[in-house]
């Protein structure tokens, strides 16, 4: 029988953006067809306490309705839906970012109101962490920043000291791209690992801090991916202790966005050439890809098909018994 590495070589990379939560797909097809019912199913009957799993649920749904006005018929049909009011806050700061994208920064008008609706969310569900994590992302889009951060942090972990998506979040406002420096997100990150309990996703922030640094340098600042050639290898250390404090105590049950966490890994130990470790990775990951952060060095596919292969032969070459 050929050898593990040769049978994953062919097989293509598997994108999915529900990371396998078929309740979430079928959800969103719903939202496509232009009918709000399979979400409020999914929120109403969401795995209780699991507020990762919501957030992922919220954040796809609400990147499905932004184009289109389904949030708020659900709020016309079910006025004190608190379901229907955190999706509609989420909803809202998603179109905001799509006029961004544009080119059209929204100004501080359409951003407070905004904010307000995400208010309204959270105090139509007081214990839902999730439009604190709308205001986190909304703060972006504020010129110099959103005054109420520091609260909105606050608030969020208050609900859930450890929650993934709102950490993510409050990292991206502090890279160098929105308002802060590549030093500011990199000791964020740092400071959230080390407080991080061991098996949370919390600590591959550091990896996620990384490439987002080597993105904005080579397509931002005008650095040469060439002249960064030790980018990766200088903090093998931390790729090292994210494997011995997360990946040796994850939990067998995934959480909602480890597929995300598990490709920045597997990507930050490939390219420090730390080959047997990310072959352990890509095989946690049976081939379910993120086009982040594969894209920040090369084409996505192609890099991590390239890399899968490579650390598949170091793993093979590692345990060949008849090796020295």
């Amino acid at each position: 029988m050929a050898p593990a590495w040769t049978r994953r070589r062919s097989a293509a990379p598997h994108y999915d953006q529900t990371f396998g939560d078929k309740a979430l797909s079928a959800a969103c097809e719903d939202m496509v067809m232009g009918r709000w019912e399979g979400a409020h199913d999914l929120l109403a009957t969401g795995p209780h306490g699991d507020w990762d799993r919501r957030s992922h649920r919220i954040r796809l749904l609400a990147h499905t309705a932004a184009d289109k006005r389904i949030v708020e018929a659900w709020q016309t049909t079910q006025p004190g839906s608190a379901d229907a009011a955190v999706l509609r806050a989420d909803t809202e700061v998603m179109r905001l970012f799509a006029a961004a994208r544009t080119g059209a920064m929204p100004g501080a008008e359409s951003l407070d109101r905004a904010a307000h609706i995400c208010l309204n969310a959270s105090e139509a569900f007081p214990e839902d962490p999730h439009p604190w994590v709308s205001l986190i992302t909304l703060g972006r889009l504020y010129e110099n920043g959103a005054h109420s951060m520091n609260r909105w942090w606050s608030e969020v972990l208050a609900r859930d000291p450890y929650h993934r998506e709102a950490h993510h979040q409050a990292l991206r406002y502090m890279t160098a791209r929105w308002h802060g420096s590549h030093g500011q997100a990199y000791e964020f990150a740092r400071d959230c690992a080390v407080y991080a309990p061991a098996g949370s996703p919390l600590l591959v922030l550091p990896q996620i801090a990384r490439a987002e640094e080597f993105r904005h340098r080579t397509e931002n600042e005008g650095v040469s991916p060439h002249s960064m050639v030790g980018y990766w290898t200088g903090v093998r250390w931390d790729l090292v202790e994210t494997m011995e404090r997360w990946i040796a105590f994850r939990s067998p049950v995934e959480a909602a966005q480890d597929v995300a966490d598990l490709n920045c890994l597997a990507h930050g130990l490939s390219l420090a050439g730390l080959l047997v470790e990310s072959a352990t990775v890509f095989d946690l990951l049976k081939g379910r890809a993120t086009r982040v952060p594969w894209s920040y060095t090369g084409e996505a596919e192609a890099e991590y098909v390239r890399w899968r292969e490579r650390s598949s032969r170091a793993a093979a070459e590692h345990t060949d018994p008849r090796r020295g």
